[in-house]
């Protein structure tokens, strides 16, 4: 791997590298020797030049992802050493089987690897750079891939239009495949789009508590709001649900869910799907369902944005809370990685105090082990849940 520069942090800003976080921020750096340009790979040195770790450099508040802590220089096989660890982690773990053939291999920091994610879809794996690093060895990252997959991987889509700064074309590195493709979770089948559709295709991180859902819903009447293709509508079908409505404002999703019920066999008499904003649906929805499923998209992206968010997050769990059935059930989440649970369970406290309902939490709910979070790196839990029960 060839360096391209060296970078020299200020006396006393090394505590966090060597507690093997990966970020390197731009204010911890004393000085850069040579040139480096967005995605070359350099190196980190504490005050006195002893080098600490190698990783991405990227102009900007986060300067360096920090991919190996070693003096040592890495080799060409480091993607393929990463990767393969990361898979023996999803098979010790049973993430893999033969009811759920999807899952995440790679998961930024969580595997080492800043700034990557990588989606199996069955033999299609759906690559996405968030840093101008792991876009600039995307092709290596595929070739190591399809080697440690050893011909489990028929395809390799990259996926990066959006997530980088720069103009990126979406495009297969390796063989190609048809859209939509049918994955399995649990049993369960769902078409997923990886070319048109949101992210990867689909939201992979939510897997386990889709399945508590479909644990807790039998005989229930089921609101899914901000639905996309229907996930959670599908594990409560499956579990026995009296009826589920399907509820988002993009019309493409809620085609898609109709899709996946057809899919899966399900009645459409206990299903129903509307096209519409989840705060306009609530609104004159008092006591028909006990059951609600609040999956909203990340209302804070930026720190600037989470007193906004905040509000929003009240609102929408004060509404659903005011209208639920007494003996209900919420199962409401935040993806917002600037909102840490402590802040996300205050406001729904707030929203229990609005409403007026007497609340027991049930569970606390997070992301699956396909997608750690390094204990170095506590910044990767993003994904908080709660479930609900309303006296």
């Amino acid at each position: 791997m060839e360096i391209r520069g060296v970078i020299t942090l200020k006396q006393g800003r090394d505590h966090s590298i060597r507690r093997y976080h990966p970020w390197i921020f731009s204010g911890a750096i004393q000085s850069t020797e040579g040139t480096p340009k967005d995605g070359d790979w350099v190196e980190v040195r504490d005050a006195s030049k002893k080098t600490l770790a190698h990783g991405h450099y990227q102009k900007g508040t986060i300067t360096v992802r920090a991919i190996t802590f070693s003096t040592t220089k890495p080799t060409d096989r480091v993607f393929h050493e990463k990767l393969s660890k990361s898979f023996q982690q999803r098979v010790a773990t049973q993430v893999i089987s033969d009811r759920t053939n999807s899952y995440r291999l790679v998961h930024g920091e969580g595997d080492g690897l800043p700034g990557l994610i990588i989606d199996i879809y069955q033999s299609v794996a759906v690559m996405q750079a968030h840093s101008a690093g792991m876009h600039a060895d995307r092709a290596m990252i595929a070739n190591a891939l399809v080697e440690v997959m050893d011909g489990a991987i028929t395809a390799v889509y990259y996926k990066s239009q959006g997530t980088l700064p720069t103009k990126t074309e979406n495009e297969y590195l390796f063989g190609m495949a048809a859209t939509p493709h049918v994955a399995l979770e649990h049993g369960n089948k769902f078409l997923v789009d990886w070319e048109e559709g949101q992210k990867t295709g689909f939201f992979l991180d939510q897997r386990e508590n889709r399945k508590l859902v479909g644990e807790l819903a039998k005989g229930k009447k089921v609101l899914n709001t901000f639905c996309y293709t229907g996930g959670f509508s599908i594990y409560a079908l499956a579990g026995g649900a009296e009826l589920v409505h399907s509820v988002d404002s993009s019309e493409r999703a809620v085609q898609m869910t109709r899709k996946n019920i057809e899919l899966n066999g399900f009645d459409a008499q206990v299903h129903e799907s509307f096209d519409s904003d989840t705060f306009d649906f609530l609104k004159d929805k008092k006591d028909v369902y006990d059951f609600i499923i609040l999956d909203p998209p990340a209302f804070a992206k930026h720190k600037d944005a989470k007193h906004q968010a905040m509000k929003g997050y009240q609102r929408l769990n004060a509404e659903a809370m005011k209208m639920i059935q007494p003996g209900g059930i919420i199962f409401t989440f935040s993806c917002s990685q600037v909102v840490d649970r402590q802040l996300f369970y205050d406001t729904v406290v707030s929203a229990a105090i609005q409403a007026g309902r007497t609340i027991k939490v049930l569970h606390h709910l997070s992301q699956p082990a396909d997608h750690p979070v390094s204990i170095f790196h506590p910044e990767g839990e993003y994904l908080k849940g709660l479930v609900l029960f309303v006296e």
